[in-house]
C-alpha cells in the first residue's frame, strides 16, 4: 500500500516542475538542497538517534531516503512559490495553517500505509512543527534572495 504513497511523491515532483515559476532558479535550486538537508538532519535526529519514529520499519531504509529525496524538495518548493510573501501578516499565517493541516493529513496516511511508523513520536507534535519548519523554509528563502542581491 506504501506504493500510493510513492506515486503522490511523483505527482508532487511533477507539479513542482511544470507549475508557472515564482520563484528563481537560484532560489529553486537552493532551496531544494536545504530542504533536503534539513530534512536528512531531522530525521538522523529523531528517528536513527532517538527511534521517535521511522520510514518501514527501524534503521536505515533505501526506501525512506528515496522518500525524503522525492519529497522534501517537491514540497518545499510547492509551499514557497505560492508563499505570499508581499501580504498581510493574516494571509501568510493562514497559507502556512493550510499546508500544515495538508501536512498532517498527509502524515496520517503515511502512518496508515505503514510507509511511516511511530515509536514514541505523536501526530500532535508534528502539528505543532509543522508551521516552525514551513517558517524556517521562508527564513531561508529570505537569506537566499538577501545574498542574490
Amino acid at each position: 500500500m506504501w506504493v500510493l504513497i510513492y506515486i503522490t511523491f511523483i505527482i508532487f515532483n511533477i507539479l513542482a516542475f511544470y507549475i508557472p515559476k515564482r520563484i528563481s532558479k537560484i532560489e529553486i535550486y537552493s532551496t531544494c538542497f536545504f530542504a533536503y538537508a534539513y530534512g536528512i538532519t531531522t530525521d538522523l535526529v529523531l528517528d536513527v538517534h532517538y527511534h521517535l519514529y521511522g520510514y518501514f520499519e527501524s534503521g536505515f531504509q533505501w526506501l525512506g531516503l528515496l522518500g525524503i529525496i522525492l519529497c522534501f524538495p517537491s514540497i518545499s518548493l510547492l509551499f514557497l512559490n505560492y508563499y505570499p510573501f508581499e501580504k498581510m501578516i493574516l494571509k501568510k499565517i493562514i497559507y502556512i495553517l493550510c499546508w500544515t493541516i495538508f501536512s498532517i493529513i498527509f502524515e496520517w496516511i503515511c502512518l496508515q500505509t505503514e510507509y511511516f511508523y511511530y515509536n514514541g513520536w505523536k501526530l500532535w507534535y508534528s502539528g505543532v512543527l509543522y508551521p516552525i519548519i514551513f517558517i524556517v523554509l521562508v527564513i531561508n528563502m529570505r537569506l537566499v534572495r538577501k545574498i542574490n542581491r
